[in-house]
């Protein structure tokens, strides 16, 4: 049997509507490749998962199956399969490794020792800035920073490591050829050329809010440990920190200002155990052998000379409080916080709230 034979046979098991993985895990322990399964016959099938089987035979999933090994065919593409020998190993360690992985850019960096960075989509100005600085310093070291290419922290873990000419994947939790969101395309082609797209999910398979969730075990098997920027009590990003727990990965959080609804949830990890990262150095000391990375973020040891900046303070501040805090008359304050925010020092916040840039 040659290559694309082979591979015709793991597709049509996996693109079948209704064979999940855990059925498709069944049926592969018990005739190990699935030309077997498919030589062994209907009945054979049955007696291992029941009446699914029938789906097996009597669902054509040719179409489906040519468009993929089509794709495939084409420049910077690659479907990996569980018997592949560049299937990335971390993902065998885990309970449900993906049978099939759609990979958009370089496959060989799926290998590569990585860390999962997440958070949340309305991330905080400062968030951002932290996600981006912490994955640009962790990249310069060889890491490659794993992501899930949302809006908010994911998109600037990629972004920060991208600056580092260092590598990232993201794992999306659409069909590959689906770039999701659409504000993100730029920054996924980007992704493309200089590191991977992954999925487990058939071609044209849309936007699903319960896939995202599956794709997040993932992003913690790929990585040897997650680091949580910013995330609310119910965010997904503590999934993921749940999953590479379970998985046996390091689990690490960056704590925040403790009146902020996206510092809860890292502080709800570090209280069950998480590592309390300052630095990115924090980070490289817990997973070992890497040398120390030239722009790693410190934890601030001066005070600034700006008056403004220390009456802002490292939690969002409201204008009529900054008032009181400063003596400025309204004029002057909006003079300064303009000042400063073309500066890039702050950042506006909803609600003519303001907040300190590190």
């Amino acid at each position: 049997m040659n290559e694309t034979e082979g591979l015709t046979a793991w597709l049509r098991l996996t693109l079948i509507p209704g064979i999940g993985g855990e059925t498709q895990r069944k049926l592969l322990a018990a005739f190990g490749l699935p030309e077997a399964i498919f030589a062994a016959g209907h009945l054979a099938a049955r007696a291992v998962v029941g009446s699914r089987a029938d789906l097996l035979f009597d669902f054509d999933a040719t179409e489906a199956v040519d468009r993929s090994i089509a794709w495939a065919s084409e420049p910077n593409h690659a479907i990996l399969t569980l018997a592949d020998a560049a299937y990335p190993a971390a993902l065998l360690e885990i309970a449900d490794p993906p049978n099939v992985l759609y990979v958009r850019g370089n496959p060989a960096l799926l290998q590569k020792r990585g860390l999962g960075v997440v958070g949340s989509r309305n991330a905080t100005p400062q968030g951002l800035q932290t996600a981006e600085t912490f994955a640009k310093a962790l990249a310069s070291t060889g890491l490659s920073i794993i992501s899930g290419l949302a809006l908010g922290i994911d998109a600037a873990a990629h972004r920060g490591a991208l600056a580092a000419r260092g590598t990232t994947i993201a794992v999306i939790g659409t069909g590959i050829d689906r770039l999701y969101p659409a504000r993100n395309k730029e920054l996924a082609l980007a992704i493309a050329e200089h590191g991977a797209i992954v999925s487990e999910f058939p071609l044209g398979t849309p936007v699903i809010a319960s896939n995202f969730p599956r794709r997040n075990r993932i992003i913690s098997g790929l990585s040897c440990g997650v680091l949580v920027v910013e995330a609310a009590p119910e965010s997904g990003s503590l999934i993921t920190a749940r999953l590479a727990a379970e998985q046996g990965r390091e689990v690490f959080a960056i704590p925040g200002s403790i009146h902020s609804p996206v510092a809860r949830g890292c502080h709800k990890l570090i209280k069950q155990g998480a590592k309390l990262v300052e630095t990115a150095q924090d980070v490289l000391e817990e997973l070992g052998n890497f040398s120390e990375p030239a722009n790693c973020p410190e934890a601030p040891t001066k005070t600034s000379k700006n008056p403004l900046l220390n009456a802002i303070g490292h939690d969002p501040c409201g204008f009529d409080d900054l008032i009181e805090r400063t003596g400025f008359g309204a004029d002057q304050l909006l003079t300064e916080l303009l000042t400063l925010e073309f500066t890039g020092q702050i950042a506006t916040l909803p609600g003519n709230r303001y907040q300190r840039l590190a």
